[in-house]
């Protein structure tokens, strides 16, 4: 590095806070062990009784601070004071400054008023550390959390949620919403072009709430502020600070990144985050640290201690066990939940040295840290490569420097590979003026955009960008207006006449508006009352939608009218009541690509072994796609949906194959991963997986729910579930009457005994035996020996039943009878074992061959996923 940073004194504090303690800041890392505001729902009514004197309110709370070891500052007591008092707040200070303290308070005030709070993140990742930090201090009873997938508690008066939550449940209540408390954590989002229209809404449509909006980054508020007082009658206060808790000093690192790391490590500047603006470059990063030592061997033990019996179950688990056991941690939206809260919590614990992350740190994930290392100062916004602005730098910079514990934050940027490769041979000539003369500079790759040192000068003196209003009109808003009570076009007037757009984007939305709701009407969606109905409703709505439909299944309907037109005699019924529900969900881009990757080299290796010339190879190619069931079927039926359904034009139908191809091909949740080479994207194939079952189980009517449809839902939701049901099961734990208040959560938890759900066990272990079917039929006998080898059955034994089989038989059907209950006998007298049979499909139909095996139930609950030992395979006679 340029400029090597200052060491803090021993006294300052080398390691974050213990669980469980809340620092000066007020920064929650994990209050299972704090004292809590609220544990008993006695102390509720104990604080409603007492009356919400602000004095009193304020008093209370900052007495139970300091309690917790928490000094609260100027700008903190400010805020708080404005707030138990009822006015607005909008609280820009800087990251570290304790914002989430002051967002307790306010709740603590609003519970003591009997009102209802919501507290909104961006991320569900965010929305779920807030809610288990509220639990901690206001009590699991109190507490509820939606995220427009999962529902916990969702009548608590206090709601921990995303924005759009939020702003679908303005626009369907309007000013009747029970809601008195806003509290909108990184406010900045406000000005984000695809989801700003959530931040905004409930400023809009909640006239009786009070407002906390927090962030370090929102630039001039005035104009947003008048506006506030203007709409709820409060006065609305700006707390604002330029100065942090924990000053940050910022260097140039011209030094290569793993010597600016050593460096860094050296001067006891750990905890680092290393940002990098891809998950493959995070990944990358920290497999290349393990050359350095990082921990102790006593730090080592500590982590070992900790992740105690954690399952780590993925194909990435592997990777992620050997590197946090070295103190290396790796965070980035592409991990599985479990495994990013374990790191977060190995963190918490001043137990890892180094993590490499990609710039979700900027949304506020509560990974302590003393050091933010950029990795560069240009990402791929989804559009184009460009540099960071002003507000992406200071909100991932500011990262840096835990209060209470840290004199100083230190933020490194790291120069650029080919400026660093530069000063590196300008030294080795520096004394010599002719080769001097001859030296070649390296340039910046073609399409890198380059960054320098006044680059970075810049960036840490400009002010965060003025925020910018993003509305957006949709059919899904229309729908949510026009079923809360009232005239939906006086409250779809104002909406669109009184948001924060200017009057040119107002028209182009009022035209746009006014195009939906004459398409509802022309397709009789929507019917104009002759007189008002007795809540005020001049129109209603003429089809029965789904309470949820708004928010997260717009094709909801589609997908029961198109169930109806498939066959339930069919072989493939089951199979394709999964692909109409697939076709309704959002794309998972990842898979879809490493599926078509997988289509295109399967078909070039066909096509070379065919002789093919290359031009006709590349010609066709374009033909090729990743697997689309019911494609034709679906399309035309969607055509013909949609001109009685104007509000589908919003929706986008997509026929994939994701849970069908993991049911066809008996795949495991690795098996998948692995196939597909989708290691650094687990987090992204549960997300898929998870918003598949939750459409499944709500989506597809009892009168189509046939033994295997429900077999099937049943698997795909323990296998979700044993993948990681962390959330879930955090939340049984703190509800549990046995869970003591002072002993902290197992986080993540282990999922309950995979043998506990009978039904979705034995699909999975029907789904182990026809995947060895799969393979026979194939002549996979390879395959057959990884599976199987630590039975005693590896490849060559393996060969000699499968070729024996062929000499007899021709083929080995692997069709619906193939796989259906006729042929698999079972005996699950003996505790603890299942013994099976699974008998083959043979084009003769004589069943005399088969596998069998026993499967071990304690060992499948221990692994997650099925344990069994194969016995026997061949012809059984007789």
């Amino acid at each position: 590095m340029r400029t090597t940073p200052p060491t803090p004194a021993v006294g300052d504090g080398t390691r974050p806070p213990a669980p469980g303690r809340i620092t000066a800041s007020g920064t929650l890392f994990s209050t299972m062990t704090a004292a809590p505001l609220l544990d008993d729902p006695r102390d509720l009514t104990a604080l409603r009784a007492g009356g919400a004197d602000p004095d009193e309110l304020f008093t209370a709370f900052a007495a139970w601070a300091e309690s917790n070891g928490t000094t609260l500052y100027p700008a903190q007591e400010d805020a708080l004071i404005e707030l138990v008092s009822g006015a607005n707040v909008v609280l820009a200070t800087p990251t570290g400054s304790g914002k989430s303290l002051v967002a307790t308070g306010a709740q603590y005030a609003a519970l003591a008023a009997g009102r209802r709070s919501y507290y909104t993140a961006p991320i569900k990742a965010l929305v779920s550390e807030k809610f288990f930090a509220l639990c901690a201090v206001f009590g699991a009873a109190n507490v509820g959390m939606l995220t427009g997938d999962a529902a916990v508690n969702r009548d608590a008066p206090i709601i921990a949620c995303t924005a759009e939550v939020l702003a679908n449940i303005a626009l369907r209540e309007g000013a009747d919403a029970d809601i008195g408390l806003v509290v909108m954590d990184e406010f900045h989002f406000y000005g984000d072009p695809d989801r700003g229209w959530a931040w905004q809404v409930p400023l809009l449509e909640l006239p009786k709430a009070q407002f906390l909006l927090m962030s370090a980054t929102l630039g001039d508020t005035g104009w947003l502020r008048e506006d506030l007082t203007r709409r709820t009658g409060r006065p609305t206060a700006l707390v604002a600070s330029a100065e942090r808790p924990v000053p940050l000093h910022h260097y140039y690192a011209t030094t290569p990144m793993h010597e600016t790391i050593q460096e860094l490590l050296d001067t006891r500047q750990a905890p680092v985050y290393v940002v990098h603006f891809t998950q493959a470059s995070a990944l990358e990063r920290a497999q290349a640290l393990m050359s350095v030592n990082v921990c102790t061997k006593e730090e080592k033990a500590a982590i070992a201690e900790m992740i105690g019996g954690f399952r780590f179950t993925s194909a990435f688990g592997t990777t992620l066990s050997r590197l946090v056991r070295h103190g290396i941690g790796v965070h980035h939206a592409g991990m599985l939940p479990k495994y990013r809260r374990l790191v977060e919590q190995l963190a918490q614990a001043g137990l890892l040295k180094v993590i490499c992350g990609t710039d979700t740190l900027g949304v506020g994930i509560n990974v302590p840290i003393r050091t933010v290392v950029f990795s560069a100062l240009s990402k791929y916004d989804g559009t184009r490569t460009r540099l960071l602005n002003a507000r992406e730098f200071h909100q991932i910079a500011g990262r840096a420097g835990r209060a209470g514990f840290d004199t100083a934050g230190t933020v490194v940027v790291q120069a650029p590979e080919h400026e660093v490769e530069n000063l590196k041979q300008f030294a080795k000539v520096a004394d010599d003026p002719k080769k001097r003369r001859k030296l070649v500079r390296r340039k910046a790759p073609e399409g890198m955009v380059p960054w320098s040192e006044a680059t970075m000068k810049r960036l840490v003196d400009a002010e965060p960008e003025a925020l910018t209003s993003n509305m957006r009109v949709s059919t899904a808003m229309i729908l949510d207006v026009v079923d809360r009570p009232g005239d939906p076009f006086v409250a779809m007037r104002r909406l669109l006449t009184e948001n924060h757009e200017p009057r040119k984007r107002q028209l182009r939305h009022i035209r746009e508006a006014v195009g939906i709701a004459r398409s509802l009407l022309q397709a009789g969606v929507l019917e104009r009352l002759d007189e008002p109905d007795a809540d005020g409703r001049r129109y209603r709505l003429t089809v029965d939608l789904p309470p949820d439909f708004a928010l997260n299944q717009p094709l909801s309907t589609f997908a029961l009218a198109a169930i109806e037109l498939l066959d339930p005699e069919s072989d493939t019924y089951a199979l394709d009541v999964v692909s109409v529900l697939e076709a309704t969900l959002d794309d998972p881009r990842q898979i879809l690509a490493a599926q078509l990757n997988k289509a295109k080299g399967e078909a070039v290796a066909q096509m070379k072994a065919e002789g093919i010339e290359y031009e006709e190879r590349l010609e066709l190619l374009e033909d090729i796609s990743y697997p689309k069931p019911l494609e034709e079927l679906l399309s035309h039926a969607f055509d013909v949906y949609r001109r009685s359904n104007p509000w589908a034009n919003d929706a986008h139908l997509s026929p994939k194959s994701v849970v069908r191809e993991m049911w066809e091909r008996a795949f495991t949740f690795r098996e998948f991963v692995t196939t597909y080479g989708l290691t650094r994207s687990e987090g992204a194939v549960l997300r898929y997986l998870s918003d598949a079952f939750k459409a499944l189980r709500s989506g597809v009517p009892a009168v189509a729910r046939t033994d295997e449809v429900t077999d099937l839902v049943e698997w795909l939701g323990e296998l979700v579930r044993q993948v990681d049901s962390s959330l879930l099961d955090e939340w049984e734990q703190l509800t549990s009457p046995d869970q003591p208040h002072d002993v902290p959560v197992e986080v993540p938890a282990r999922p309950r005994p995979l043998t506990g759900n009978e039904r979705a066990f034995t699909a999975m272990v029907r789904n182990a035996l026809f995947r060895r079917v799969e393979l026979w039929a194939r002549r996979r006998w390879y395959d057959l020996g990884e599976l199987d080898s630590g039975s005693g059955w590896n490849a060559d034994r393996w060969g000699e039943v499968v070729q024996a089989y062929f000499a007899e038989h021709a083929e080995l059907n692997t069709g619906a009878d193939a796989r259906g209950p006729a042929l698999l006998i079972w005996d699950k007298a003996e505790p603890g074992v299942w013994r099976v049979r699974q008998i083959v499909d043979d084009p003769a139909g004589d069943h005399d061959w088969g596998l069998d095996v026993e499967v071990d139930l304690a060992a499948s609950d221990e692994e997650g996923s099925v344990v069994l030992r194969l016995v026997d395979a061949g012809r059984r006679d007789g």
